[in-house]
């Protein structure tokens, strides 16, 4: 029995020191510094490229030892020289900044694209381009080089394992490539940068006690709500669906009684629609095109019946649509048969039959109406909404005598779902009364 219990205190004792080994080689683990991940997708606009800006920034005082920046973007809205500025901040910013073209399918192309050449490292995910830049943006005054494919990407654009093999990425793979975020991160493993050596995989154990390779912890960042908000809103389809929903619902809203929400959301939707068109290459004209067929649609849906005016209206809205924006953007046949024929269809025969089933009752279109007495009840100097047997009517007065609130109106005429009224008192005699007085 001693001897039993001397060998179990031994090998206690001998399994607590095991286990402190242990601890202590997990304890004695130094963590690299973080690596900072920031989303760049989509037209690089004004929003996008401050974004940019304050990611490094960030990363720089956050005590980040990278920043890896996730390009997915095929076009830029802002000027060259923003570009530049941009382009000059990556290269000359205390920490390395990265670029990694994913994941597969993203595009890198136009001067977002060109951001690849500032970077101090730079890999792309197989099933991805990059190319078409145009001139290379310059750098302290020395252009951009993409290794032997500078001439090549000014035109064209090159897969990730041409773009490998031609140095264009400043990045040593493997045949691999960098499929993933995670394969990007480690790859910058050992780069040198301003005298010192990124250490992003280090030995660590897992929940087993199992030494394994480990990458430092990555720190995603995406663009906050109203800065998303406004990033999309700048999009060209969601700028252009927005702007014609807007005119819609105000198109809508002029003709019925009073202020509803069709007006509210549609004065929203055209203050967005506004905003995108603002950042966006828009051709004037085309713009134009399209305010002036609202304003068409409106003289038909006036009378409660597409006519010319509708035509007209549809020929020039298709013309704008197709031709709305400059330097090659160009919207998908999605969305401009989604824009052309909704548009087709509200006010060809939904804006139509909306507006006679909202002012309808049973005496529209009798002629025993005219002459009926109501009151006004806002001003009307010449239009405004009159109550005529219970009913809000919108109506039109001569604008020789204006109609105070309140005053009483009498119907001498309907123009489509529009009265024509004049004062109780001081307006012209009816033609009947001139009759029975001679």
């Amino acid at each position: 029995m001693r001897r039993l219990a001397i060998a179990l205190l031994v090998a206690g004792g001998a399994l607590g020191f095991v286990s402190g080994s242990l601890a202590g080689a997990q304890t004695s683990v130094e963590v690299p510094p973080p690596v900072d991940v920031f989303e760049v997708s989509g037209l690089v606009d004004p929003i996008l490229a401050d974004q940019i800006d304050q990611a490094i920034d960030r990363a720089e005082e956050n005590g980040s030892q990278a920043l890896v920046l996730q390009l997915n973007s095929k076009q830029a809205v802002v000027s060259r020289e923003r570009m530049a500025e941009l382009a000059t901040h990556i290269a000359h910013a205390d920490i390395p900044v990265t670029v990694w073209v994913g994941p597969s399918g993203a595009r890198a192309f136009g001067l977002p694209g060109q951001l690849i050449g500032a970077a101090a490292a730079s890999g792309m995910a197989p099933g991805t381009r990059v190319g078409d830049f145009g001139l290379p943006l310059e750098v302290d005054g020395v252009a951009l080089e993409f290794g032997t494919a500078t001439a090549t990407l000014t035109t064209k654009t090159l897969g990730a394992d041409d773009a490998r093999a031609q140095g264009v990425l400043r990045l040593e793979t493997n045949d691999r490539g960098v499929p993933v975020l995670r394969n990007m991160i480690s790859a910058i493993d050992g780069l040198e940068f301003n005298g010192q050596t990124l250490r992003t995989v280090y030995d660590a154990p897992d929940d087993d006690g199992v030494i394994k390779p480990t990458v430092a912890t990555p720190r995603f960042f995406k663009l906050g709500l109203m800065p998303r908000l406004f990033h999309t809103v700048g999009s060209p389809p969601v700028a252009y669906l927005f702007f014609i929903i807007g005119a819609a619902l105000l198109v809508f809203e002029f003709f019925t009684a009073g202020v509803g929400v069709a007006g509210v959301l549609g004065v929203i939707c055209l203050v967005f629609g506004c905003y995108g068109f603002g950042v966006l290459p828009v051709r004037g004209w085309a713009l134009a095109a399209i305010i002036v067929a609202f304003a068409a649609f409106a003289i038909d849906v006036q009378v409660g019946v597409p006519r010319l005016w509708t035509g007209v209206g549809m020929v020039l809205f298709t013309l704008g649509s197709v031709l709305l924006y400059r330097e090659g953007i160009r919207m998908s046949w999605i969305t401009l048969l989604v824009g052309v024929s909704g548009i087709a269809l509200t006010f060809i025969n939904g804006m139509p039959s909306m507006v006679r089933t909202r002012f309808a009752t049973p005496t529209i279109g009798r002629e025993w109406m005219i002459g009926e007495l109501g009151d006004a009840v806002g001003e009307l100097s010449p239009t405004g909404v009159v109550l005529v047997g219970g009913a809000k009517w919108r109506a039109r007065t001569n604008r020789a005598t204006p109609i105070a609130a309140g005053d009483r109106v009498r119907v001498t005429a309907i123009d489509g779902v529009t009265l024509e009224v004049e004062p109780e008192e001081g307006a012209a005699r009816d033609y009947r009364e001139r009759r029975a007085k001679s």
